[in-house]
């Protein structure tokens, strides 16, 4: 009932996760990250411990193929589920259980994996994947766009109603963390439009948060 991908920006070093799905609020239960360490995703009903297992394994020095492989080794009912993970590398790695649920496909590049289940066909992911090393600049507007593209190349069976995208970034929290948890709309096309009202301000948050004397006004009535 999903698809996702994790992914790295080669330039910057900030890992992000974007994730849509016909279930509410899959982005708080589905997407992983972590500044410095990697992203993760863990779908296809659903095991939320999975994806900090897999951030944990990379932190003490596991590539994204180890980490997954010790996943597989550690997790419940692991013929159930889609764990995917990017590392500091930009090495990725994937695990889809047999018991994935409808069409259910993966596809891999530098700095970039995607997984999903009950697709509406198997090169969803793929055109994912594609849509990613297509595009160019921020990491959030990159994501944005490989959503776009699994869309148009079919998405799921049937409509989704949430979506996500989680950026992480030299501080301990994420530095973008926008979700839809329902819509009867695209939720895709949602966060796309909450990242544009929310990147130029991103630098801002994480500025406050670190110095807030340093930081830009707020630019609401009685900021001087």
């Amino acid at each position: 009932m999903t698809f996702s991908l994790v992914a790295r920006c080669a330039e910057t070093g900030m890992f992000g996760v974007a994730i849509s799905s016909s279930s509410p609020a899959v982005a708080a239960r589905c997407s992983f990250a972590r500044a410095g360490v990697g992203a993760a995703a863990s779908q296809n009903v659903t095991d939320p411990s999975l994806g900090p297992l897999a951030l944990d394994l990379m932190e003490q020095g596991m590539s994204a193929a180890e980490a997954v492989a010790e996943v597989q080794r550690r997790g419940r009912f692991i013929e159930y589920r889609q764990v995917l993970a990017v590392d500091k590398s930009g090495d990725t790695a994937i695990h889809s259980g047999p018991n994935s649920l409808g069409i259910w496909t993966q596809a891999e590049g530098q700095d970039v994996a995607s997984g999903g289940n009950l697709l509406a066909n198997d090169g969803v992911c793929q055109a994912i994947v594609d849509g990613f090393a297509a595009s160019t600049g921020h990491l959030g507007d990159r994501l944005i766009a490989a959503m776009r593209a699994g869309l148009a190349a079919g998405g799921e069976a049937g409509p989704v109603h949430s979506a996500g995208m989680k950026l992480v970034d030299k501080v301990s929290w994420p530095v973008a963390d926008l979700r839809c948890d329902w819509t009867g709309d695209c939720p895709i096309e949602n966060i796309a439009a909450a990242w544009d009202i929310y990147k130029p301000q991103l630098d801002a948050y994480v500025q406050r948060a670190l110095d807030p004397r340093e930081a830009p006004s707020y630019g609401v009535p009685g900021d001087e």
